[in-house]
């Protein structure tokens, strides 16, 4: 087993993501746990892990994961769909420090349906993985699910398209068969996606709600550094971004979602998933 179990609450918090996507978290950590430090790694070199193997995405969520504590991370956020499902599990087995993932909010989508017709825009990885089929046992029997791959869609986002003629055109493709299926509920099952909310919403008629599971990320986040007394009381904190693609291309991107300034350092290739 990797790692030790971190007595400083001063520590930062690893958050990790195929490229950009896990921003999305970012920022709502930055809302529920705004005293923390937190070391952010965007895998951009190797985006997006939707199209990625099983056996890949894992490597190199643990080859990112031992950079993390190696930093001296407290605790690590997979702000990733598809790596969560491909490799908590693992991750958790192999780490002693806590580790929080992300699934689609399928549980809370089902509840708030009234009309029984439930859409999930996800990665094709994510429909695979162990967890999304869990929750679909488990909190999906009263609704009908319909499913589409966002085949394209993180992409654009890591190239800044966010708003574009490509990306409303590709969304009005997946988006608009479940809006004839009669869906009121739609839940974004990648952390890219929220990015794309101001776009989903045009397209969108009125009256269906978007569930992006940031949020519930965050506030399970601020649950268990509490739980395990890690929250940092020191009154000092610090931002550090770090990408294994290009560190011009990521800090183009970061600057027009997050605004203001930020260093972005390169994740070097001995962070191998050998």
């Amino acid at each position: 087993m990797a790692g030790i179990f971190f007595m400083d609450n001063s520590a930062p918090i690893g958050v990790f993501d195929s490229g950009i996507g896990g921003l999305s978290v970012f920022r709502e950590l930055t809302k529920v746990v705004p005293e923390e430090s937190m070391i952010y790694v965007a895998d951009s070199a190797n985006a997006p892990y939707g199209t990625k193997s099983r056996r890949f995405i894992t490597n190199r969520c643990r080859a990112i994961s031992r950079f993390l504590v190696a930093q001296g991370c407290k605790l690590i956020v997979v702000a990733c769909n598809t790596a969560t499902g491909a490799s908590i599990s693992t991750l958790r087995r192999e780490f002693s420090i806590p580790f929080i993932g992300v699934e689609p909010a399928v549980k809370p989508a089902a509840i708030a349906s009234k009309t029984g017709h439930v859409g999930i825009l996800a990665t094709a990885q994510t429909f695979k993985g162990e967890h999304f089929r869990r929750s679909i046992g488990l909190y999906a029997k009263s609704v009908n699910l319909h499913e589409a791959a966002g085949t394209g869609l993180v992409e654009l986002i890591e190239n800044g398209m966010i708003d574009s003629p490509e990306s409303r055109r590709l969304l009005s493709q997946y988006l608009m068969p479940m809006v004839d299926q009669g869906i009121d509920q739609l839940v974004l099952g990648c952390t890219h996606y929220p990015f794309l909310i101001p776009v989903i919403r045009e397209i969108l008629p009125a009256g269906i709600q978007i569930i992006d599971p940031a949020p519930a990320v965050a506030r399970q986040t601020r649950k268990v550094l509490e739980q395990n007394n890690y929250l940092n009381s020191s009154g000092v904190k610090r931002q550090q971004f770090y990408t294994s693609g290009s560190i011009e291309k990521f800090t183009k991107v970061l600057t027009k979602l997050a605004g203001g300034e930020w260093a972005v350092n390169q994740l070097v290739e001995s962070v191998s998933s050998d």
